[in-house]
């Protein structure tokens, strides 16, 4: 399913190793490696962009793939959830909604649902991915609104202890699904629970 771009959806599962970046020596954020420990994507914090509440997903070139923010103003002091949203930028720079996170206020909370809707909406329910399980655990799961896994942070028993370090842990996306878009979402994850993108 492409929703950032085609170029990231794959025919087949494709596993990449996430490797945290310290805050004093890059500015925080993590970098994605695929199974030849080939960075495929990167993604910048607060520490390296400066600016809260703002995160930039960009390929293995550096080009920068997605913008994600997080939606102010006084609306979202009213409402129930904090919600971030994920852009991409057509050739003339333009940027173009493209996903819409939405975060319970009480999101420390193992048992809260973390929703994402894919813009542009032609569906009849009100989100088409839930967060299930709890990412600082490196134990979550990105499931369609079927109740289909489409990725799934974690590791398997015979590497965890190669992972004592939550700042190193696997990722799998299944095939077709679009693996710049999961990271985008894992990203907001990382900066939602005070991780390596939050200053």
């Amino acid at each position: 399913m492409a929703i950032v771009s085609k170029i990231y959806c794959s025919s087949s599962q494709l596993v990449f190793m996430v490797r945290k970046r310290p805050h004093v020596v890059n500015g925080g954020g993590f970098v994605a490696t695929d199974c030849s420990q080939k960075v495929v994507f990167r993604v910048d914090g607060c520490g390296i962009l400066g600016t809260k509440d703002e995160l930039i997903l960009r390929g293995s070139d550096g080009e920068a793939l997605l913008l994600i923010r997080r939606k102010g103003a006084m609306v979202e002091a009213l409402s129930i959830y904090r919600t971030w949203k994920g852009y991409t930028f057509d050739y003339e720079g333009a940027a173009k909604l493209v996903f819409s996170l939405k975060e319970p206020k009480s999101c420390l909370a193992r048992s809260n649902a973390i929703r994402i809707c894919v813009e542009p909406k032609e569906r009849k329910k009100d989100w088409d991915f839930e967060i299930k399980g709890y990412f600082p655990d490196r134990d979550c799961s990105i499931v369609d609104s079927r109740g289909n896994i489409v990725a799934q942070v974690g590791a398997k028993k015979e590497v965890d202890e190669l992972m004592a370090s939550k700042d190193l842990y696997r990722v799998v996306v299944k095939p077709g699904m679009d693996q710049a878009f999961v990271f985008g979402v894992i990203a907001t994850l990382d900066y939602v629970h005070g991780e390596s993108t939050r200053c």
